[in-house]
């Protein structure tokens, strides 16, 4: 009876290939990084501007909508889910035709990086100045507005899903809407405007059952109505649900649509995304 083994080098070579494509990401994450944050711009926008919209929300709003909710504790949960989307959504919608238009994409993909790496830098970028830019939000509205953390791992695990689906929407539409930026000047102009009417529409300054019915209804169709509502559930009381327009928080809707536009962000980053410009071909 003889037995046979299979050669050990094959599987060796491929765990090698895994652990260089994983260090290359992690590189890759880390320049991303650290041109964000050599951005002054970006960093006082992004970090800042939920902060100071927070200061000054509360300075000028200070009943409550609800017994027992402020409505500075209901813009905050806004305010997060908005944080959220300008680091995904609007930051690499405008960033990348900028780097589409220096031709540094161009320089990316004549190198032998698998492409995938470059997107993952970008995805890793977002998640760690998301996580900062979070933190440092629910840092100071528990310092300076009393806000409550959630006090139950359930509410947590809300949490995380909520910002894991968000994130990964926001990120894949941020990837996808880069392409209709014909210059680097224009990526703002058409960034821009998107995520101030959306935060205007979804429940982000106002409380979203005060705004029209038909503005509501087109708010349901994006992801940051849903974000916020699904933060609102962990962060204001349960008694909260009965005053959504669903006599709820519907988490389940809420994972569904994001889910939903998961799934519509990748097939139009794959669909539509360009390395070069159209005057490059």
């Amino acid at each position: 009876m003889t037995t046979t083994t299979k050669p050990a080098a094959p599987v060796a070579a491929t765990s090698a290939r895994r652990s260089g494509a994983g260090a290359l990401a992690l590189r890759q994450g880390r320049l991303e990084i650290t041109q964000f944050l050599r951005s002054r711009e970006s960093v006082v926008f992004t970090m800042g501007f939920p902060i100071i919209m927070i200061l000054i929300f509360a300075a000028i709003f200070s009943d409550e909508i609800a017994p027992g909710v402020s409505y500075t504790q209901y813009f905050i949960t806004g305010m997060i889910a908005t944080g959220l989307m300008t680091v995904s959504f609007q930051n690499l919608g405008i960033w990348i035709p900028i780097e589409r238009d220096r031709g540094v994409l161009k320089r990316y993909r004549g190198t032998p990086m698998p492409k995938w790496v470059w997107f993952a830098g970008k995805v890793i970028m977002v998640v760690v100045i998301g996580i900062a830019e979070t933190a440092l939000l629910l840092a100071v509205s528990v310092a300076m507005f009393d806000l409550q953390l959630p006090q139950t791992t359930g509410k947590w695990l809300t949490f995380a899903w909520v910002a894991v689906l968000g994130v990964t929407a926001c990120t894949l539409c941020g990837i996808a809407i880069s392409s209709l930026a014909r210059t680097a000047r224009s990526g703002s102009a058409v960034v821009t405007p998107v995520a101030l009417v959306l935060q205007f529409i979804s429940g982000v300054f106002f409380v979203f059952t005060s705004l029209p019915t038909w503005m509501q209804q087109v708010a349901a169709i994006f992801p940051l109505k849903w974000m916020c509502q699904g933060l609102r559930s962990v962060f204001l009381p349960d008694s909260f649900g009965a005053r959504e327009p669903g006599g709820s928080f519907e988490l389940g809707t809420v994972a569904l649509v994001l889910g939903a536009w998961c799934v519509i962000g990748l097939v139009l980053c794959l669909t539509t995304f360009r390395w070069t410009t159209k005057r490059d071909g």
